[in-house]
């Protein structure tokens, strides 16, 4: 007798704030490279070019996708039992440096706990 383990359940996406408009604004090629690292985040995997990222705490990561010259990053949060939430989607300006501008450092703290908050409300048992 074969023994197979469970199907994995796939986790519902929330996308936060204007995430999703965001996100729907990148390039095809993309938003299918990033649709899969979401994908498979819904399924307890990691794409290989999703990092963590830095500076809020465990189960955080960012996902990198150039195109023609340009790079766009999506962070995503996998830390909630129920759910996966798209925080921020967002095209990369800055020509120097690796750093994110505080701005979006910031908004991806506040949207994390938007998201904390409406997994709290949602998914409370």
């Amino acid at each position: 007798m074969t023994r197979t383990s469970p199907p994995t359940r796939e986790k519902p996406i929330h996308w936060v704030g204007s995430a999703k408009k965001d996100f729907l604004e990148f390039p095809i090629p993309v938003q299918r490279e990033m649709g899969y690292a979401l994908g498979l985040a819904q399924i307890g995997g990691k794409h290989p070019r999703v990092k963590p990222w830095k500076g809020l705490g465990t189960g955080v990561f960012e996902m990198l996708s150039d195109d023609d010259g340009n790079t766009f990053r999506t962070v995503y949060a996998v830390r909630f039992a129920s759910a996966v939430y798209v925080l921020h989607a967002f095209q990369k300006k800055s020509k120097t440096g690796i750093k994110t501008p505080q701005e979006d450092a910031d908004l991806i703290a506040s949207r994390l706990q938007s998201a904390r908050d409406h997994h709290k409300r949602l998914y409370a048992n």
